[in-house]
């Protein structure tokens, strides 16, 4: 046995005694990300080996597989940091290395919080097809109801003879980072139409990602635009994909539990309907329709943010560890001493956050729901 190198007088180090080799794979073992900081916790040579070994990188990755697409992870300070002398390149290497180890885990304990989730759709982007623009669009998949002021609300595909066309609808989250756990669909009854027929898709599969177009340039739908350019394929890169789920042909809130909570990167949900059940009488096509949409999860921003401005699709995850206790007036003061990239961060947080208060306020009295709406939550540093 070697005695130990470094902390303890009174004992004998572990990592030491069984050997490196064999204490990574203990290491590797642990699956839970508080296990990880408590044993990195214990003396500096543990740290130093969990840190050095990037155990707290690659348990993330196990925990979220969606964690691959960031080429890497950069720490956004308020305030620019302290000047030091010259480094070697191995100091430099060593405080990379603890960076990381600090970044990734507090992402990973923040992947398996136990927080619970609300409607994280802050806006519509766009739909396939709309039968009746604007009074069938995807917008009225926001409202909880099936009737609003005793007129039908919900979204309708155009008609087709092919009952195998698919449709989707595409949605902007509240928060560049957000994990999702769960999609809630309810098909539309027509309770006008004879029969009340249920205008269902035989499936459902989620995409999530980002968008190619630049920040602040992403358009979305209006009275007057259906905006079928910016659900092009072509303009996003979906870093996840769900399996196929089996839609019921029922006009109830159907969930959709996804395999494992999913990172989305970049904000951005597609709803594939896949298949159609039901024709309309009046035309014989087939249709679908769908009366309100839930994308259920939880934020991580201000906290993490991601940039997504890399031509190429890639992505760098943006840790703020001050905006842990950031507070709503320190959120809103443009202060002169910050770092220009933190304040962008922040600023972009600042007007999604703005804009998911404005929904909750400006919304129907009755369907007012700060658990639902925007993702809007007591613990936001602007409420």
């Amino acid at each position: 046995m070697l005695p130990m190198e470094v902390d303890d007088p009174c004992g004998w180090d572990f990592v030491d005694w069984v050997g490196p080799d064999a204490s990574a794979c203990i290491f590797r073992r642990l699956d839970d990300p508080a296990d990880l900081v408590r044993a990195a916790a214990v003396s500096r040579s543990w740290r130093r080996f969990v840190v050095e070994n990037e155990f707290s990188t690659s348990l993330c990755l196990r925990v979220c597989p969606e964690i691959a697409n960031f080429t890497r992870a950069e720490e956004v300070c308020r305030s620019p940091p302290v000047a030091h002398a010259a480094e070697s390149s191995h100091d430099v290497e060593l405080k990379a290395r603890e960076r990381d180890y600090r970044i990734y885990s507090y992402l990973s304990g923040a992947l398996v919080s136990t927080k619970p989730s609300m409607d994280c759709i802050l806006q519509c982007i766009g739909a396939s097809s709309t039968d009746n623009f604007p009074d069938e669009s995807i917008e009225h998949t926001l409202v909880p109801l099936d009737r609003v002021k005793h007129r039908p609300s919900y979204w309708s595909s155009g008609g087709q003879d092919d009952p195998d066309a698919p449709e989707s609808l595409t949605y902007r989250l509240n928060s560049d980072m957000c994990i999702i756990d769960e999609i809630k669909l309810q098909p539309f009854k027509a309770y006008f139409q004879h029969g009340h027929p249920i205008y269902s898709s035989k499936a459902v599969r989620f995409r999530m990602g980002h968008s190619k177009l630049p920040p602040g340039s992403e358009p979305f739908v209006t009275v007057e635009d259906e905006n079928l350019m910016a659900i092009a394929d072509e303009n996003y890169v979906w870093t996840y994909t769900s399996p196929e789920f089996t839609m019921l042909q029922e006009n109830v809130l159907q969930s959709f539990k996804l395999p494992r909570p999913v990172l989305c990167i970049g904000g951005v949900v597609k709803v594939e309907l896949l298949g159609r059940v039901q024709k309309q009488e009046a035309d014989d096509r087939y249709y679908i329709c769908v009366c309100h949409a839930q994308v259920r999860g939880r934020s991580l921003s201000p906290v993490f943010m991601v940039d997504t401005s890399d031509p190429a699709g890639y992505s760098v995850l943006k840790y703020l560890p001050d905006a842990k206790i950031l507070h709503a007036e320190d959120a809103m003061l443009d202060d002169g001493r910050e770092l220009l990239e933190w304040h962008s961060l922040i600023a972009r947080y600042r007007r999604m956050r703005h804009l998911a208060i404005m929904n909750v306020l400006l919304g129907p009295e009755e369907f007012m729901d700060e658990d639902d709406l925007g993702g809007v939550s007591d613990e936001d540093p602007f409420v």
